[in-house]
Parts: structure tokens; sequence; C-alpha cells
């Protein structure tokens, strides 16, 4: 056995005819298959099946077998890839989730936490590199750090156009999203609350507030015929 295998973290396998009929009862024959690079054809499930036999007899076997994890149809299965020593212990070896019909290998603790050191390790590095650059000598003034400022460029009309444009959504997508919010107005219906009553405001006056109304009367003046009277001429007083 060649104990350099291929990194399997990366690949991914499906198959488009089985992909519509995938169901919680049929995916250990789906994972099975023979393009799968993921299965081992060594494994006790192999066996069972060319026997013809039911899985439960994995338990009374021992070896290499797969098993069904967790299963959250119709588009998400785990399995579980174990080694079985008796029918009540067992060896986790590797994980792989299904999504959609398509078989990914789930990483393990080492894979995750190396991806995670190599990704801060390069952070750390780009980050003393852009420092390194900022750095200046001078023989007076020694070192000094000198930051400047990058200069925004307001997009031209070229480059407006070689933006892509956001694809417009499918009327699938749109019906959904309908369904969805018509569901949760259904089991939501909004609130409507009346506006709190508030008691009438007299109104009070005051001294200060005292207002003071002129009333104007208007005089009525005398009139004869629809003509008015001259009035009287002022007679000179004789000495």
């Amino acid at each position: 056995m060649d104990h350099k295998t291929e990194n399997t973290l990366g690949l991914s396998w499906h198959d488009t005819a089985w992909v519509p009929h995938i169901n919680q009862g049929n995916i250990l024959d789906y994972f099975s298959e023979r393009s799968n690079p993921f299965y081992d054809r060594t494994c006790n499930n192999e066996a069972i099946k060319m026997q013809r036999l039911n899985l439960d007899q994995l338990l009374n076997m021992t070896g290499l077998e797969y098993s069904l994890l967790h299963a959250q149809e119709p588009i998400l299965y785990v399995i579980r890839k174990q080694h079985r020593y008796s029918p009540t212990q067992v060896t986790p070896l590797a994980d792989y989730y299904i999504i959609a019909g398509v078989v990914y290998q789930g990483p393990d603790l080492c894979s995750v936490v190396n991806s995670r050191l190599l990704n801060t390790l390069h952070n750390l590095q780009s980050a003393f590199d852009e420092a390194h650059g900022y750095g200046r000598f001078h023989p007076s003034k020694g070192y000094s750090w000198e930051f400047k400022e990058k200069e925004e460029k307001e997009p031209t009309a070229k480059d407006k156009k070689i933006k892509k444009k956001e694809e417009a959504s499918s009327a699938f997508q749109r019906k959904r999203v309908d369904l969805l919010l018509g569901e949760l107005a259904k089991k939501h219906p909004p609130l409507f609350m009346p506006p709190p009553h508030q008691p009438p405001v007299k109104a009070v006056i005051t001294e200060d507030t005292k207002i003071d109304i002129k009333v104007e009367k208007l005089e009525e003046k005398p009139t004869t015929n629809g003509s008015m009277r001259p009035p009287p001429e002022k007679k000179q007083k004789l000495r």
C-alpha cells in the first residue's frame, strides 16, 4: 500500500444522474459509485452489497465501513468512514458531507490548524513587508516613517462600462421570495396599535394673557332723501 496518497481535501465528486433521486434510503448506494474517489472498495459495505445482505450485518463484522451519520433531507447528508473492532467499538477515520449531490471531504483538526497557521503567517509577513516599505533614513534625522495616503481616483466612463451589471433576479427567485414573505406574514401578522387617547386641553386665561377686544361702533349718519345736508353757515356778529 502506497502511503503517499493524494490529498483529497480539495476534491469534489457528483453524479448528475443520481442527484434528483437522492434520499436517506439510497445515499450510501450513491456514495458507493465506482467513479467516487472517496469510496474504498475494500470496505465491508462492498462485501455486503455483493452478498445482498442487510446493512445491519455491519455490526457483526470488523474492518473498514461507511455509515450514515446525519441526514437533513433533501440537501445535506454526512457519511462517516470508520474502522470497527466490535459491535460497540469503532474509530472514526474521516467524514464526508454531501450538499445538493456534491461530495466533499470534511477537513480533520490537523488540516484546519495548519491552514489557520499558514494564513496567520502570510498576513504577518505581508504586514512586515508593507511596514518596511515606509521606513526612511536620513543622515541628519536618522530613521523615520513616511506614510503617503493613496489618492482615490474617480472612476472614468471606461471604468463604468467595464464593470459588470448586476444580474436581475429570475422569475423563480421572485416567486419564491414572495411566497416566503406571504407565509411569514400569515404566521406573524403585523399589530397596529391605536393612538393613545389624549384628554382635551382647556385654555387657562391668566391676567398676563388677557386678550383685549376692541369693538368699534359705527355711527349712523342721518340722511335726507338720499342726500347729505350741508353744514349751517356761520353768521358774523355785528358789534
